[in-house]
């Protein structure tokens, strides 16, 4: 198994009367890419501070490395940070640029020299050391900005929302380059973001936080498919969140006359108020009604290009979202019965 690289023990930050991390325990393994996600405010970008030694905890403990660095400097802890605003200087070059730090820690002309070509032949602007970072385009100046921050050798990379400023298509694009690059390099990277396609794209494991903390920490596959709370169904992708009532082991009532047959981990208590969660995806349209589908009411339609977006509403009142990537089987309006079929390996039992 993967050793830790960085651990965080019980760390809390209190920023007046605000916790902004609370009581988190963390380990970041080596050689993997660790994205830290959830909306503004719920301490991810605090966290990666606290790792990088911007900010000290209130309580707990920081190792990397086996190491108690909690109250060692942020230059002294061998990690490199690219930030969401790059901080190039644009009176210096590309070159100098990613040379600044070196300079600054009196490492030989000589090794400046190799270093810098070889981070610079990493992010493939080995041809652009002469330029002005206001010559470049948003995606380049990104890339002098993990230029520079590989350029020493990190023990870890911390990434805090970099890719925000660039346009959709930049970003996608950059987005696959910055996995390339760390599994060339094979860093292990702490990345921060709000953006879920982020974080399911580059990651090997997902820590989805709100409110100071981790809701759920596992692969991509597990927050998107087998999310532990409420929270983690509505923020990873998008989600239906269906209320009823456990009628047997793997039965939910969800209005009287609709019953739901769901795949559960274990059996249902009988009588328990349960949520599940259902993925658009999952939920289709049918000819006509059968076993495991559900007559609904449609509310809206959207169409998004490769998919439609159909906003149904059940008869006891509760809606579902539905996206149809294939023709309908009958011509769709607002207002219109149809018949949803809800497979019962779909859904999601909450906690």
């Amino acid at each position: 198994m993967a050793k830790a690289v960085v651990e965080l023990r019980t760390c809390t930050r209190d920023f007046g009367g605000v916790r902004a991390v609370d009581a988190m325990d963390l380990a970041i393994l080596e050689g993997e890419f660790l994205s830290l996600l959830g909306p503004s405010g719920c301490g991810k970008t605090t966290t990666l501070n606290l790792i990088a030694g911007f900010v000290e905890p209130t309580a707990g403990r920081i190792l990397i490395d086996g190491e108690d660095v909690t109250g060692l400097p942020a230059h002294r802890r061998g990690l490199g940070v690219v930030f969401q605003s790059y901080a190039l200087f644009p009176h210096l070059s590309v070159f100098e640029n990613v040379a600044f730090g070196l300079r600054e820690r009196r490492v030989p002309a000589a090794e400046i020299e190799r270093r810098v070509a070889e981070a610079l032949a990493l992010v493939r602007l080995d041809r652009l050391g002469r330029q002005k970072p206001a010559e470049l385009s948003g995606g380049m100046q990104q890339r002098v900005a993990l230029a520079r921050a590989l350029v020493y050798r990190p023990r870890v990379l911390l990434l805090d929302e970099p890719l925000a400023a660039l346009d959709k298509k930049l970003r996608e694009e950059m987005r696959d380059e910055l996995r390339a690059i760390q599994r060339s390099v094979g860093i292990t990277t702490v990345f921060v973001t709000h953006d879920q396609a982020e974080a399911l794209g580059l990651s090997d494991r997902i820590a989805v936080m709100s409110r100071g903390r981790i809701e759920q920490l596992g692969t991509p596959r597990d927050v998107y498919e087998r999310p532990a709370t409420r929270f983690v169904a509505d923020f990873i992708g998008a989600s239906t969140i269906l209320r009823g009532r456990a009628i047997g082991a793997d039965l939910v009532a969800l209005s009287p006359g609709l019953t739901i047959k769901v795949s559960a981990v274990g059996a249902l208590a009988m009588g328990r108020d349960v949520e599940l969660a259902i993925r658009p995806e999952r939920v289709h349209l049918a000819a006509a009604p059968g076993t495991g589908t559900a007559a609904a009411r449609i509310e809206g339609i959207v169409y998004q290009g490769a998919l439609t977006e159909v906003t149904a509403r059940l008869g006891d009142g509760q809606q579902v979202r539905a996206f149809v990537t294939e023709p309908a089987p009958l011509p769709l309006a607002p207002g219109q019965t149809v018949h949803l079929s809800l497979p019962a390996d779909a859904f999601m039992v909450l906690a």
